[in-house]
């Protein structure tokens, strides 16, 4: 199990949209380890009951809930039952994506199922949530991008491995960077930061990536490994917390060094 990192978010309600995945699990221990209380917003809540029930062994706040990023209202529906339940909204962290292409070559269907969840499910939620800081003149929305977001593939990394790039992966977190940049101007006067966090590749123990993908990946790092997901929580926590109530319209990659190099 991960270690919370020492940054502290007691006494703010937190609500992270997207569990399940390895960051996913990740953010949900490390953001109640530092004292959030935590709502988290899943597809399928089912999925992170067991998480949930470790969270909440260690004393710590967390309760789930259900959405659909192709509606509004269901976005809404959300948002209306953390107000109710706790009165309040002091940060907000995205981190839920659809990966439905895998190749330049898949129909077109399945770019425009990506646009839907990805883009259009993405604005409506940050709005909402975004509108909601706005009101009490205070808080911050931390949306998870990636360093794909941020330059071209490296194909040969991927050179005989089932993996591969996906080019509405690289369109949607690329887009969040600056979508970030722009609703930074947009609730900056009300008080509201929002920054984004782009994660290199994180290494999953549970079911690891190709070895030859791993070592390649690593030789471009200047720490010359992968990262784990606690590390990349860490950075989250930092955004959300009073630690950097100055920082705002920032992208903040977390990636060992393989972006500056």
């Amino acid at each position: 199990m991960s270690k919370p990192p020492p940054i502290s978010l007691s006494g703010k309600v937190i609500v992270q949209w997207g569990g399940s995945g390895l960051l996913g699990q990740a953010l949900a221990r490390d953001l109640a380890g530092c004292g959030a209380t935590l709502t988290i917003v899943s597809r399928d809540p089912a999925k992170l009951s067991t998480l949930t029930s470790e969270i909440q062994a260690q004393g710590q706040t967390v309760s789930l809930e259900s959405a659909d990023l192709g509606s509004e209202t269901s976005i809404h529906g959300v948002r209306d039952r953390v107000l109710a339940r706790h009165g309040r909204i002091d940060g907000f962290v995205y981190n839920a994506v659809a990966r439905p292409m895998r190749t330049m070559d898949d129909d077109l269907s399945a770019w425009r199922e990506s646009m839907e969840t990805n883009a259009t499910g993405c604005f409506a939620v940050l709005r909402a949530f975004g509108d909601v800081l706005a009101a009490r003149q205070l808080g911050s929305m931390v949306a998870v991008s990636s360093i794909q977001g941020m330059g071209g593939p490296q194909e040969w990394l991927y050179a005989g491995t089932p993996l591969s790039s996906r080019p509405d992966y690289f369109f949607h977190k690329a887009g969040l960077i600056n979508f970030a940049r722009y609703l930074a101007a947009h609730y900056g006067p009300r008080g509201v930061r929002v920054n984004t966090v782009s994660p290199g590749g994180i290494f999953d123990p549970d079911a690891p990536q190709p070895a030859a993908f791993v070592e390649r990946y690593q030789s471009l790092t200047m720490l010359g490994r992968m990262a784990a997901a606690h590390e990349v929580s860490g950075a989250v926590a930092f955004l959300l917390s009073d630690a950097s109530a100055y920082v705002t319209g920032v992208n903040l990659p977390v990636d060992g060094g393989y972006s500056a190099k």
